[in-house]
């Protein structure tokens, strides 16, 4: 039950930023995790270009509120944990050892 509400906080909030983040830089969810006690979530992301970083992170996090309407609305019955969106440092390390292999 934890992972799929997990799956369903990752494409809540992926479908969320698509919709409401501004088009100048590309926010991708890579990931949801919950604490035990589903009470506590924080979704990750990653942001492009790089310099755009902060300002998203800044705006997911100020928009919460928001998330948690739209997320009440899409998953019907779900307690909605409290949520803190975080940037993806291991997807980052990944994409920068990816570019030093080639």
């Amino acid at each position: 039950m934890r992972e799929r509400l997990q799956e369903a906080l990752r494409e809540t909030a992926a479908e969320f930023l698509a919709r409401e983040a501004n088009r100048q830089s590309l926010i991708t969810v890579t990931a949801a995790e919950l604490s035990e006690d589903s009470k506590k979530g924080k979704i990750y992301i990653t942001v492009l270009p790089d310099s755009s970083e902060q300002a998203a992170l800044n705006f997911a996090n100020r928009n919460r509120g928001e998330f948690a309407q739209f997320f009440k609305k899409r998953i019907k019955g779900a307690a909605i944990p409290h949520v803190e969106f975080v940037i993806d440092k291991g997807e980052k390390m990944r994409q920068r050892l990816d570019e030093l292999s080639h």
